[in-house]
């Protein structure tokens, strides 16, 4: 049985985009409540995996999850681009003419600004988490209020749908990386079959020194999918470029990181996986 550390809730979008890559595998989940927590899990017991996610088609990257991933140790496995679907859920109880609250976490409610707006007479209350304002509300049978959640969390915790795909955006994805102690990684992909890789490093602060790493890339037949800058705390106008370049000849692509090696200050591989798959 593989043991999961997400952070949030049993029916969160961690706790779903968990249960689709590990589809058809017996698991448990390890509810967190912070991304911290998730890791510091996988370092108290190393058989652990982490899923965390790292990037949204709208909000962009998740800067702290970089730095996060980055010291942690762990090494990625494998990742999970998951379609962000939102539901309004009340009390099998109320309906419509009953509710007077929406809570959920303040992503939510701004994904879900047009319809709220069609619905003025619904305060907006901001939570932790989108499922668990789900199981909020029915623990403490909360007459009148709702939630917005994905539908899946609804109905695990017993409330009613009132409406499904209430998201202003029907394009937004939300990209989840699994993450494992490097010991246990061999386990979980075969490194035969990885065709992208997630990379830092630091660069000398001489001009031309980025177009010379990316010249090499293109090179070697390597596609670079995304590249995101951090500042290095107390280095003025020092970066870490976190980059994930795809490849389809591994040994290529080992020769493109002996290349580029030499022209950086630093450069780590966060990890060598497989492209993962996109489920709406």
């Amino acid at each position: 049985m593989k043991r999961i550390a997400i952070q949030g809730r049993l029916g969160s979008f961690h706790d779903i985009a968990a249960h689709l890559f590990f589809e058809g595998e017996q698991m448990q989940i390890i509810c967190c409540s912070t991304f911290e927590e998730v890791y510091e899990q996988i370092r108290l017991d190393p058989t652990i995996i982490g899923l965390t996610a790292i990037e949204n088609t709208i909000a962009g990257s998740l800067l702290h999850n970089y730095e996060l991933l980055r010291d942690s140790g762990t090494t990625v496995v494998g990742e999970h681009k998951l379609h962000i679907k939102h539901c309004i859920c009340c009390l099998p109880e109320d309906d419509w003419d009953s509710i007077d609250e929406v809570h959920s976490h303040p992503v939510a409610l701004m994904q879900c600004r047009q319809f709220l707006a069609k619905h003025p007479t619904l305060k907006a209350v901001e939570t932790e988490d989108t499922a668990g304002a789900a199981e909020e509300i029915m623990a403490r049978q909360l007459r009148g209020k709702a939630a917005i959640c994905h539908a899946e969390a609804a109905r695990m915790h017993g409330m009613k749908v009132l409406e499904d795909s209430i998201e202003d955006n029907k394009h937004n994805f939300t990209r989840f990386l699994v993450v494992c102690d490097p010991r246990k990684a061999d386990f979980l992909r075969p490194l035969e079959k990885s065709n992208k890789s997630s990379i830092v490093f630091s660069l000398p602060h001489e001009e031309g020194s980025l177009s010379k790493v990316l010249t090499i890339l293109s090179f070697y037949n390597i596609n670079m999918t995304k590249i995101q800058s951090l500042p290095i705390i107390g280095h003025e106008w020092e970066y870490l470029f976190y980059v994930d370049v795809t490849y389809s000849n591994l040994t290529r692509y080992r020769q493109s990181i002996d290349a580029i090696t030499p022209l950086t200050k630093e450069l780590k591989i966060l990890g060598e996986y497989e492209t993962g798959r996109q489920t709406s």
